[in-house]
């Protein structure tokens, strides 16, 4: 696969909803350019890039380096795939949680951070639901929130989050919360189109402009003028159209396949992907200028496991009054992986009222065993009557999980030796496994 799948360390939230406060951390850096001091918010990404949310004057510093991700349990910073490697109290890390007053080294220059003793309020959306997506636990409500003061803007806006997250649905939130609601909502798969096709897609064409075009045709692009165009999945655009992509959101207008002229359009991006944007910059896999151009507002949408309260919430919902065949309880709900996230879940709750919950729950508990899959190691365990983007992403991951356990099974689980078998960054599969579970 393309370098880096996104993943996430998220932990389970506890503080008290009603009277939630928290303390930022604090870095202070000097660099080329002088001494500087931030607090960061949120997960924020590290570098000598222009437009980077912590940006580093040195010049070894790769132009995205690291990213640092408050938690309750401290701070993560992870390296992004860079040049010469991110490093926490001269120790070199994949990812680590970061202790108060460390220094982490990113090229030549040392970060120190520091939590200062005051702590802030943090915004709660009131309510356990924004749009389609549900959830009453504090990390979807704090997202609610991010969302609300999102859709009263115009710029575009990335979701990043794990296959089954919801995505879409955030996607649609935002434009019915805003002042595109009764314009158009344009979806485009990035991963569902042929590379041949995709340009003709998004931007229209002329007739004639190729074979088959029998007629002209305006592309996703000019639909969507007066509302938004989703973009998901777009960690999968060729990077040949991706500097085309960047024109039309820089200069507003679209030309169509065998046209010269450039039409106006008026469409606010949201894009969405489960992949690592930053690292697949850092591979040479996606261009800088238009990761920044499209990541000007980060959302990011927790995983089921970084949300377990959420799960009575979200199983009723998904009964919508029926019953299944038998009784689940809470607490076996809680011990599934849900490694296809909310949808899984979904999945899980029609099996439930059809053949009974103990059998719906034989597929999550196999993926979580060593070695195991509902219907043997070759076979994941997804049903064909389903989308076909759902089957395919259930499918690729079933795969990802079964090459890595065998990878690390063949090498003794020795990582350096099976991420150099496999050809990948030896960061990258300590990633694989954390996702995987294994």
């Amino acid at each position: 696969m393309a370098p880096g799948e996104y993943d996430d360390e998220t932990q389970l939230r506890r503080e008290e909803p009603a009277r939630l406060v928290r303390s930022w951390p604090e870095l202070a850096w000097t660099d080329e350019a002088g001494s500087h001091r931030c607090a960061i918010t949120g997960r924020t990404t590290v570098g000598s890039a222009p437009g980077t949310q912590v940006r580093v004057a040195d010049r070894e510093v790769s132009r995205l380096h690291a990213e640092l991700e408050p938690t309750d349990r401290g701070t993560w910073v992870r390296d992004l795939g860079s040049r010469n490697g991110t490093f926490v109290e001269n120790l070199q890390v994949g990812a680590a949680l970061v202790p108060d007053g460390a220094r982490i080294r990113v090229g030549g220059t040392e970060v120190v951070l520091r939590y200062p003793a005051a702590a802030s309020p943090v915004e709660l959306w009131p309510r356990e639901n924004f749009g389609g997506l549900i959830g009453g636990s504090v990390p979807m409500r704090e997202l609610f929130a991010q969302m609300a003061r999102v859709a009263q803007t115009d710029a575009p806006v990335l979701i990043l989050g794990e296959t089954g997250t919801g995505k879409e649905l955030a996607a649609r939130a935002i434009h019915d919360a805003s002042a595109r609601a009764s314009g158009p909502f344009v979806i485009v798969d990035c991963a569902a189109l042929a590379s041949s096709i995709i340009e003709g897609e998004l931007f229209g064409h002329a007739r004639g402009a190729f074979t088959g075009a029998v007629a002209a045709r305006a592309g996703s692009f000019e639909a969507a003028n007066g509302g938004t165009i989703f973009l998901d999945e777009i960690g999968e655009l060729p990077l040949a159209l991706q500097p085309k992509l960047l024109r039309v959101l820089e200069s507003r207008t679209v030309k169509r396949l065998g046209e010269s002229e450039h039409r106006p359009i008026d469409v606010r991006l949201v894009a969405a992907t489960h992949r690592d944007l930053r690292r697949m910059v850092n591979a040479a896999a996606f261009r800088e200028d238009l990761y920044f151009r499209i990541a000007v507002l980060p959302l990011v949408l927790p995983p089921l496991r970084a949300r377990k309260d959420d799960i009575p919430l979200l199983f009723r919902q998904f009964l919508g009054g029926r019953q299944p065949v038998e009784p689940v309880s809470e607490r076996e709900l809680a011990e599934m992986p849900w490694l296809g996230n909310v949808r899984e879940l979904r999945n899980f709750v029609e099996r439930a009222c059809a053949m009974g919950a103990k059998d719906a729950l034989q597929p999550s508990r196999a993926a979580d065993e060593p070695g195991g899959s509902a219907g043997g190691a070759d076979v994941p365990a997804v049903a064909f009557d389903q989308p076909f983007k759902e089957f395919r992403e259930r499918w690729i991951d079933h795969g990802e999980r079964e090459y890595l356990r065998r990878l690390l099974e063949h090498h003794g689980r020795n990582v350096p030796a099976a991420a150099e078998a496999a050809g990948l960054d030896r960061t990258y599969v300590y990633r694989l496994i954390r996702k995987h579970g294994l």
